[in-house]
């Protein structure tokens, strides 16, 4: 009777302990608490970072509202700031042959041209016999078109159109072919002349007198 008493004791006491162990709380994997549990961050790292992602910001945003400024380009055209080269021209005073009213005879007057060389001196004695501001003078030479005119060696080679108005008689003819003759031998240097129309050598320059190749002072009676 009491060996049962004694078994049934222990039992409960079994009994007991085992209900107690199973009231216990299980205690969590340390792989779960680690999971579970959220990441604390401090203080100054939540600062450091946000300074580097607003210096980030800025820096991004500086550059982008920030265009690059490009260099002004000057559309200016350049100043020329050299002048013109002016040709010193000299002067001279010389003599130029006309006819009367009645183109009876050579009428010579005074006149004065300006030149820079040896063929604009030519070409400005010739013109002379093309104009009159005189009403008394005649030009012999008016309305002949001097096409070229050259000096070389001695010899003015003049190359000239003749329209028909400016057609003379035999007596103007002669007179004209005189006055350019002695409107060229004033000048010592100038030794023939060779007259040429449209380029061409031809026998009479108005059909009444011959045409020397080239006039010279001797033929030309001067």
């Amino acid at each position: 009777m009491n060996k049962k008493l004694t078994y049934a004791g222990v039992a409960a006491l079994l009994l007991l302990v085992i209900s107690g162990c199973g009231d216990k709380p299980a205690a969590a994997p340390a792989d779960e608490a680690g999971q579970n549990s959220p990441a604390v961050v401090s203080g100054a790292e939540g600062n450091n970072g946000n300074g580097d992602s607003k210096s980030d910001s800025n820096s991004n945003a500086g550059g982008l509202n920030t265009p690059a400024t490009a260099e002004p380009v000057s559309t200016d055209a350049p100043v020329a700031t050299d002048k013109p080269v002016e040709v010193d021209k000299q002067s001279q005073s010389i003599s130029t042959y006309y006819t009367d009213s009645q183109q009876m005879e050579l009428v010579k007057a005074a006149a004065k041209i300006s030149f820079a060389n040896d063929t604009e001196k030519y070409t400005e004695a010739f013109k002379t016999l093309q104009n009159s501001d005189k009403a008394d003078m005649i030009p012999l030479w008016s309305g002949i078109e001097l096409k070229s005119l050259k000096f070389t060696d001695g010899q003015v080679v003049m190359d000239i159109h003749k329209p028909a108005e400016a057609q003379l008689g035999a007596g103007g003819e002669s007179m004209a072919i005189s006055a350019l003759a002695q409107l060229f031998f004033q000048f010592e240097e100038v030794k023939s002349v060779e007259l040429l129309v449209d380029g061409e050598q031809v026998e009479s320059l108005m059909g009444h007198v011959d045409l020397e190749h080239p006039i010279t002072r001797e033929n030309s009676a001067l």
